[in-house]
């Protein structure tokens, strides 16, 4: 933004502080008329004809900005991927205490990546993996949908789940 004597074009739009609208006039008129209040001539919008200036507290205006972009990061919510790994012969608790996890995860509004490791030969049967990661997607269903289907990458097998709304 172009400020007081940084504005080159003439004429300008003039908007005054409480809104209302000063005319069309010369540059070194409305830096006058901004003068004499005791503000600065801010230009907000450059690229209309003629362009628009508006006489406000400069330094008053960026800190508002900035406060307001401080509460936009303060209220933004940051989403991580969390992982839980499972094995293709899993057993019952194991499964359940894992699930309960991805579902503590899911409802903090997190992103769990549900991961099947296989070991040696166990890769020649993927399904059994595929089997149990169906199983978490269905127990999880209520928390969360499946984001991606699993895929088999190498020895392990990544299935992500998202939160739901």
């Amino acid at each position: 933004m172009r400020v007081n004597h940084q504005i080159r074009i003439s004429p300008v739009r003039v908007i005054g502080d409480d809104g209302e609208q000063l005319g069309i006039m010369p540059v070194e008129q409305a830096l006058e008329a901004a003068e004499t209040r005791g503000l600065d001539l801010v230009e907000v919008a450059p690229n209309s004809r003629p362009p628009v200036v508006r006489i406000m507290d400069y330094g008053k205006f960026k800190y508002e900005q900035a406060r307001k972009a401080r509460q936009a990061k303060k209220k933004q919510q940051h989403v991580q991927l969390k992982e839980v790994k499972f094995r293709p012969g899993i057993e019952e608790h194991d499964l359940e205490f894992k699930l309960r996890h991805a579902r503590r995860f899911l409802e903090e509004g997190n992103k769990v990546k549900a991961t099947m490791m296989f070991r040696g030969r166990q890769v020649a049967h993927p399904e059994l993996g595929r089997e149990v990661l169906s199983r978490v997607a269905g127990e999880l269903e209520d928390v969360g949908k499946v984001e991606s289907n699993p895929v088999l990458e190498g020895r392990n097998m990544v299935m992500v789940l998202a939160p739901r709304k």
